[in-house]
């Protein structure tokens, strides 16, 4: 199988259901919840916020087959509308991936296969949209077309993002594990576990 294969579902159809229950999560985080603490140790619930607004800006320019700029992660929390601006950005990255060509081809510093690219921005819109669930004390469920189209490519990418240290070391599922907490064990996520306060 490569990664241009069309009988797999479009990046950018992936990504639109995944936006459609990132966004509102996004959406619903309290001000008063921005110091908390997440899943990702260095991560505050402001931080990984950034953190995310950088993805799926620079995302956008890796789906044009541009370069990516993670050097400076600017404070968008910082002014008003910055739920409003990340609902723009993650729809502007939905329609930059439905681009013609945006999975063909290599994209990004390493020359990585496009689609490859592809999952995973919408692999950390999906995974951080659960970690900001678990921050302010509320469940996530992704679509399951987006855990069956991620399932594969992040069996694919965890050694190269395992040595990267993107991904922590597998975590054991828990018995009758669902999909989805199979795969955030696989990055190294506790499925069930709460950050500590």
């Amino acid at each position: 199988m490569t990664y241009e294969e069309t009988s797999q579902p479009r990046v950018s159809e992936l990504l639109r259901l995944a936006a459609d229950r990132a966004v509102p999560l996004v959406e619903g985080i309290d001000d008063a919840d921005l110091g908390a603490p997440t899943p990702c140790a260095e991560y505050d619930v402001r931080a990984l916020l950034n953190h995310l607004f950088a993805v799926v800006v620079n995302f956008q320019a890796l789906a044009a087959k541009k370069d990516a700029d993670f050097s400076e992660i600017p404070d968008r929390v910082a002014g008003a509308g910055w739920r409003a601006g990340f609902a723009a950005e993650t729809g502007r990255l939905v329609e930059a991936w439905a681009e013609p060509g945006a999975e063909e081809g290599t994209s990004g510093a390493m020359g990585l296969p496009a689609r490859m690219v592809g999952a995973m921005v919408l692999l950390d819109l999906t995974v951080h949209a659960w970690d900001l669930a678990r921050a302010t004390g509320r469940d996530f469920e992704p679509d399951p077309a987006v855990v069956a189209g991620l399932a594969g490519e992040v069996e694919r990418m965890a050694p190269m993002a395992r040595e990267a240290k993107v991904f922590g070391e597998a975590v054991t599922p828990p018995a009758g594990a669902t999909p989805f907490e199979r795969l955030l064990a696989t990055t190294g996520r506790d499925p069930r576990g709460r950050p500590a306060a």
